[in-house]
């Protein structure tokens, strides 16, 4: 951006087309962009302060609840990831480090997507993948060979 004057005293800044952000959340000078973060309480709640903290505690909980059911699902069936970023989602509507979280997650994600997407590294990871098949076939295949296919269960007695 440029800043001037119009000959009238006042000062008249000029865009150069450009965005002014950076996608790190950072603006053009460094600063960072504050844009959108802290709470997103209604007006009624953040007027409050009584009402707007047990509000927070209430929204604590209940990401916390849904963080911990999200962990519990990493070893057990279910989508625990999906879960634990939907409870990162629900803090971050109250609280600014959970914001700051996604922000960072998003950016990431973005990037390895990015990443994935050259043909260079898809072509290694095409690479990679064939060379892990032959290898996992190639154990199966010993394995069979050494000990046979044998059903766990009886076919013969039912």
């Amino acid at each position: 951006m440029n800043t001037g004057s119009d000959g009238s005293g006042e000062v008249v800044v000029a865009s150069d087309g450009a965005a002014d952000g950076a996608p790190d959340g950072t603006s053009a000078d460094g600063a960072r962009d504050e844009r959108g973060l802290g709470s997103k309480a209604p007006e009624f709640i953040k007027a409050r302060r009584a009402l707007h903290v047990s509000w927070q505690v209430g929204v604590f909980v209940v990401g916390l609840a849904v963080v911990a059911a999200g962990i519990v699902m990493l070893p057990l069936p279910g989508p625990g990831w999906v879960v634990i970023f939907g409870g990162m989602a629900i803090w971050a509507t109250e609280f600014v480090w959970a914001q700051l979280v996604l922000r960072w997650t998003k950016r990431k994600v973005t990037e390895a997507a990015q990443r994935a997407l050259d043909p260079a590294v898809r072509r290694r990871n095409i690479v990679l993948t064939s060379i892990g098949l032959v290898i996992v076939v190639a154990l199966v295949g010993v394995y069979v060979w050494k000990f046979g296919v044998v059903m766990p269960w009886k076919i013969k007695d039912q």
